[in-house]
């Protein structure tokens, strides 16, 4: 992809996503995900009702009256986007690619924490972890990542969620506010995931095309594993092999679901044929 075309696909996202965290997503992500904290503020003289484990003990001894220190809710946060970038990505048969859809919905997120004046990083994960932006705020870091999201080629087409949770553990030491963006054809990750949701809010968006669940009858076609490049003749018409994948298939969908309940982490499912507009207001509002 030229340079030219690049920009022209970042503003083009851009335009869209700005758009919907300005006026759908600004409020909603603001009073659903609180600060890490208190911060100290001021000090201001003891009244009747404070907590007397506030009081500022060299203040009041230099004035000879009891003065407490005021703390206030430490409203900056920091975003973290892992997105896989896989493989299994590159399929959709509704206007987009799960990966194109999976770029709007981290823009969206990241420019609702801008509004914010948060600090946005990404993780890029297959395999192995392929690519890290530590956070930082701004209006060019965050069109950095979208740049990123659009063009990165992946050396690696297989999936090791397991791996990017450990890599996030091991280099973000303060809390964060995690979304994990992924078809989540993967497993193996659960142990990881309880981990990292000790220390950090996180929340997996499971993004998937609704012709995945089940494979129609075509009869006899030649199907290609994306992530790991072979390519098997698979009889479509066979009741048992359509069975046996469709129950598969439930099980990854069962995992994702048992791991992040179990992990205490937020779970969210958007369809590429749906709109992930109201999935999120959806899940801001129920955790608001």
């Amino acid at each position: 992809m030229d340079t030219k075309e690049l920009l022209k696909k970042v503003r083009k996202i851009e335009i869209k996503t700005r758009r919907l965290s300005d006026h759908v997503f600004g409020g909603e992500y603001h009073s659903t995900f609180k600060g890490r904290g208190m911060t100290f503020s001021e000090v201001r003289q003891y009244q009747f009702g404070d907590d007397v484990r506030n009081i500022d003990w060299n203040v009041t001894a230099r004035y000879n009256e009891p003065y407490i220190k005021v703390f206030e809710e430490e409203r900056e946060l920091t975003m973290m986007l892992m997105v896989d970038v896989s493989g299994s990505g590159q399929f959709g048969t509704f206007r987009q690619f799960k990966s194109e859809f999976i770029t709007e919905i981290a823009a969206t997120l990241a420019f609702s924490a801008t509004q914010n004046n948060d600090k946005i990083g990404l993780i890029l994960y297959s395999a192995d972890v392929e690519l890290y932006i530590p956070p930082k705020k701004g209006r060019s870091h965050v069109l950095r990542i979208i740049r990123e999201l659009i063009e990165f080629k992946p050396k690696n087409k297989q999936t090791d969620t397991a791996e990017a949770l450990k890599f996030l553990s091991n280099v973000m030491k303060k809390k964060a506010i995690v979304f994990l963006l992924s078809d989540f054809i993967d497993s193996g990750y659960d142990h990881n995931l309880k981990i990292a949701s000790g220390k950090h809010d996180i929340t997996g968006i499971r993004v998937f095309d609704k012709n995945e669940a089940e494979i129609p009858n075509l009869g006899v076609v030649q199907m290609l594993d994306q992530e790991t490049g072979t390519s098997t003749l698979v009889n479509t018409s066979s009741r048992k092999i359509r069975r046996i994948y469709a129950k598969q298939y439930l099980n990854q969908v069962n995992y994702f679901k048992d791991s992040f309940k179990k992990a205490g982490a937020g779970q969210l499912e958007c369809r590429l044929d749906e709109s992930y507009v109201k999935k999120l207001l959806g899940y801001f509002k129920q955790r608001g």
